[in-house]
């Protein structure tokens, strides 16, 4: 009997140990963060202090008071990006604090 060549790309093993181990949400905040750092210019992206998914509510906390006010005010953009881009069935809400 032959054995089995199983071939995984290491995405699929770290996801299917996130998903055992029950942090599945810290590793998609860790994707949309990623995300911003290329969206955003370099100054812009150290003013973002975190990012959470919190039951599919995505949560940034920013540090400079413009640039979280420009956040709240293209909210659903932001959130329609992030669907589109890791789509709708992880993301419900955007909170910006």
């Amino acid at each position: 009997m032959k054995k089995k060549n199983r071939e995984f790309q290491s995405s699929d093993l770290v996801k299917s140990f996130a998903r055992i181990h029950g942090f599945e949400e810290k590793l998609m905040a860790f994707e949309v963060k990623d995300y911003l750092n290329e969206y955003l210019n370099g100054d812009l992206f150290q003013e973002i202090e975190s990012v959470n998914l919190n039951r599919k509510v995505l949560e940034i906390k920013i540090k400079s008071p413009l640039l979280r006010n420009d956040f709240r005010l293209r909210k659903t953009f932001f959130l329609q990006k992030f669907q589109e881009k890791f789509g709708s069935d992880h993301f419900i809400a955007l909170e910006i604090s």
